[in-house]
């Protein structure tokens, strides 16, 4: 099962970068700015103007913030609008990968970081796909600097830990902290050191399954150093005090394949994964508000825009 859970995995994200790659393209009036979050690396902002609580949109794995030029001047008349382009894409620096830069804590920190130097005060993330995890890794560490999250088809099981499914890298990223935290001292060494013993166990067991369903894959080609470093860059969140609206594509949209056996086995699985992120996401964060959009393409806010622009209106109403 866990084996066709991530082979329609795969086959959806084929789907969805599809989906993307056709999606219209919207051009809108904003000002550019490089803003720089660290020394030698500089992040595109884009701001669409308005006035009102702050949005800030962040796009997902490979896209750049101009993702939400058609979407995100919806909301100027109420908000001051922005969007940030990640390290790693478009015209953002891309520094090699390097003791942790790409993982999600550093990725939230550059969302700080252009926050600070534009002094944005207390905005709503808008996050959609891997941008899940910034807006978790925010507001699980920082409530007090934000006013809200929305996920865009992005509060997954690496925007809050799942502990029926964990994530290989989930657990990398866990192991390393602890031994981070042990060589740095000033905490209880024996303690910490049970406790690592059994996160090593839990570890063994997720690598060990992981590694015999990769076995029985078809081979995939080897990812970019910082798509890898993006990818193992996840980390583990288990709160997060904010409030927060998550918009699910659920089950995805397979009108694109032809009608068989296979595709109501995949339409099946999905609507299983999805479903399971969502009441998942809903245990970690009662007081979220959960939206199932069925049939809706990954990129939801697109081929959705009506109902997730109502959606995040109301939501976003309700924090004043």
């Amino acid at each position: 099962m866990r084996q066709l859970w991530k082979l329609s995995f795969l086959i959806t994200t084929l789907i969805w970068v599809s989906a993307y790659a056709v999606a219209q393209a919207y051009s809108s009036s904003h000002k550019v700015q490089m803003i720089t979050v660290e020394p030698g690396v500089q992040l595109e902002v884009l701001d669409w103007g308005g006035s009102g609580t702050p949005l800030i949109f962040l796009a997902g794995a490979g896209d750049t913030a101009h993702r939400f030029d058609g979407f995100a001047p919806q909301f100027i008349r109420q908000h001051h609008v922005y969007g940030i382009t990640r390290r790693g894409s478009g015209v953002s620096s891309q520094p090699a990968p390097s003791n942790g830069n790409y993982s999600a804590d550093h990725l939230g920190d550059d969302v700080l970081a252009v926050m600070k130097a534009l002094q944005i005060d207390r905005p709503v993330l808008v996050g959609h796909s891997i941008a899940g995890e910034e807006l978790s890794s925010i507001g699980s560490r920082f409530p007090g600097k934000i006013s809200g999250l929305i996920y865009l088809d992005a509060a997954t099981d690496f925007a809050l830990y799942d502990p029926a499914h964990p994530l290989l890298a989930v657990e990398m990223n866990d192991i390393k902290k602890r031994i981070d935290e042990i060589e740095a001292g000033g905490v209880d060494e024996q303690k910490k050191l049970l406790e690592l013993e059994t996160a090593v166990a839990q570890f063994e067991t997720v690598l060990h399954q992981n590694n015999a369903e990769v076995a029985n894959m078809p081979p995939l080609p080897p990812r970019s150093p910082i798509g890898a470093a993006l990818n193992f860059g996840m980390e583990k969140f288990t709160s997060i005090p904010v409030p927060a609206l998550a918009i699910y594509a659920c089950p995805h949209n397979w009108d694109r394949l032809p009608d068989s056996a296979r595709k109501t086995a995949l339409i099946a699985d999905d609507k299983a994964r999805c479903m399971g992120w969502a009441e998942n996401f809903h245990r970690g964060v009662p007081t979220a508000h959960i939206v199932m959009i069925p049939n809706a393409d990954h990129y939801v806010y697109l081929t959705n825009e009506a109902q997730v622009v109502a959606e995040m209106n109301t939501f976003l109403a309700q924090l004043h």
